[in-house]
């Protein structure tokens, strides 16, 4: 089935917000309503046509080229359908998502898959701070779905994760999965400091060392889990590298025991 391309004429110089650019929002629509839809900016208003070459074709498939990372909001509310971006993606992509299928080939920005609550997004590359995370005022972050990025993450990775998936190939920064709620947040290739920061519920898997542990976590003994190996045939799914980590016998930690206590980080022995 042909897609909807967009191909992006230029590099904007400032950032664009591309959230009314999703399958159910496009359904219906010809190619030149499309075209005269408007992107918001800082400043001066512009359509689709004055930042993007369209080719028609299916909405339900959409097919981003050239992006660069000031394209934010890429997937935001997305309810089904699929979006492809050949490139990098700015800030919030894949942002309330509760369908449908976000690829990012390049790089994603801040606040990736932020109060997302059901879909798949994968990131090809790296992603920055706060995957899955708040934006200021929310109580919660990502509710659902499965996030996959196969480079590094930043700072706060899973910041209050409260249901759903994230699966890191590379190494996250420090304080994955600060304030967590529920959850799962796999890291194949460790974190820095302090993961599962005031983490109340939920499961970090740390397939390399972490820089820091906090103090408030008590260890639990070396564990060869049936759950375990449930989840290793869920992450294998998505990513055979990141399932390597779930391994047995891994170490168990609870925590954080300066909150709740009801967490739990699994470590691979050394």
């Amino acid at each position: 089935m042909t897609p909807l391309v967009l191909a992006l004429r230029s590099s904007p110089q400032e950032r664009l917000d591309l959230s009314p650019l999703v399958p159910h929002r496009l359904a219906g629509k010809t190619a030149a309503e499309i075209s005269r839809l408007q992107l918001d900016t800082a400043r001066d208003p512009v359509t689709v046509a004055d930042i993007f070459r369209l080719r028609a074709g299916d909405a339900g498939h959409i097919r981003i080229e050239g992006a660069t990372d000031r394209l934010d909001r890429i997937g935001q509310d997305m309810a089904g359908g699929e979006i492809v971006v050949e490139g990098d993606a700015g800030n919030q992509a894949g942002r309330a998502m509760r369908g449908g299928r976000l690829t990012v080939e390049g790089n994603a920005g801040h606040w990736t898959a932020s109060a997302m609550r059901g879909g798949h997004i994968e990131v090809a590359g790296s992603a920055g701070d706060r995957l899955g995370g708040p934006l200021a005022g929310e109580t919660a972050g990502m509710r659902g779905g499965v996030v996959v990025v196969r480079g590094d993450v930043g700072a706060r990775a899973g910041d209050r994760l409260r249901r759903g998936t994230i699966i890191v190939e590379g190494r996250a920064r420090d304080h994955a999965g600060s304030r967590m709620i529920a959850g799962t947040l796999v890291l194949r290739r460790g974190a820095g400091r302090l993961p599962g920061y005031l983490m109340r519920r939920g499961t970090i898997v740390l397939g390399e060392s972490c820089d820091e542990l906090s103090p408030t976590f008590v260890d639990c003994g070396a564990h060869d889990l049936v759950a375990l190996r449930l989840m290793a045939a869920f992450v294998r799914e998505h990513s055979a590298a990141a399932a390597a980590a779930l391994r047995p016998p891994l170490r168990r930690l609870a925590g954080d025991m300066a909150v709740l206590g009801k967490g739990e980080i699994f470590a691979v022995m050394e």
